[in-house]
């Protein structure tokens, strides 16, 4: 699937784009799922639903209402969507995955990250490793484009080779801020690349790259659909911060019984309060 040259550029930078990461009729199940989605979230003045924790299964930003949706996060939507258990379990973009760290390949949990027009949600810059450590980092963060995705409407910024280096703390000032320090952040505003593609791309990361990204400024919403896949001799050393009853599904090779660890020192994260860690940063924000 993934050619020797885009393996090398993913193992080299942390990250890589592919187009046609699905197909158009995958595509567009998706994005009427996610337009349902939108749809009902006009009847709702906060969050709602629940996933198996007890926390809503859809998440609104600060000044949602009927006439301005601003739904921003859809907690494990495989679980209430054939579309997307599909694309999650048995697409291109699935083995691309398995390119990277395969042969076996399993799932940690799945998520809707979206930011309407005029959006105010931005993602403060951190990596995803600390939030769902495993014994291995042998993770891919599989962001996959439902809609075009530009300079504009908030696209991902990743600050490339870092997933080689430092595993940041996101815990400052006995606080589990969801970011990175500011001098941190300073760092990767000048070395940023933009990740942008067309509807039906992915952004395949690794686990310990800093990423971060802007409110959308456009007229056009930016939906992802982000799958979290592990090797399946990865083993999660924290609960998930969106469990799913399919956590740990095989979905390319074989479980064959194995743990593999690596040497590393991290603090334990905090799960968050409510439906995302989007409320985390905020409180972060707003402590400042």
């Amino acid at each position: 699937m993934l050619s020797k040259e885009q393996v090398e550029f993913f193992n080299a930078n942390g990250y890589l784009v592919v187009e046609d990461a699905v197909t158009p009729d995958q595509l567009d199940a998706l994005r009427q799922d996610f337009a349902g989605w939108v749809e009902e979230s006009r009847s709702y003045d906060t969050a709602w639903g629940e996933i198996m924790n007890g926390k809503p299964r859809f998440d609104v930003e600060k000044g949602h209402s009927a006439a301005k949706p601003a739904l921003r996060r859809v907690n494990a939507p495989h679980e209430v969507s054939d579309a997307y258990f599909n694309v999650m379990a048995d697409s291109k973009m699935t083995d691309m995955v398995a390119d990277l760290i395969g042969p076996d390949v399993k799932l940690h949990h799945t998520k809707i990250n979206s930011k309407l027009p005029g959006s105010a949600t931005a993602v403060k810059w951190h990596q995803d490793f600390p939030f769902t450590p495993h014994t291995n980092d042998d993770l891919i963060t599989a962001l996959l484009m439902v809609d075009e995705v530009n300079t504009e409407n908030g696209p991902l910024e990743v600050w490339a080779d870092t997933h080689n280096g430092t595993i940041h703390t996101l815990w400052h000032d006995g606080q589990f801020t969801g970011a990175v320090s500011d001098e941190i952040t300073e760092q990767a505003l000048q070395k940023r690349t933009i990740c942008t593609g067309k509807a039906g791309s992915v952004c395949l990361m690794h686990t310990r790259l800093l990423h971060g990204s802007a409110p959308n400024r456009s007229d056009a919403s930016r939906t992802l659909f982000i799958c979290v896949y592990s090797a399946a001799d990865a083993m999660p050393i924290s609960p998930s911060p969106v469990p799913t009853r399919h956590q740990g599904m095989i979905v390319r090779g074989e479980d064959k019984g194995l743990v593999r660890s690596v040497d590393f020192h991290i603090p334990m994260p905090k799960l968050p309060d409510g439906a995302s860690f989007f409320d985390q940063q905020q409180k972060d924000r707003e402590s400042i």
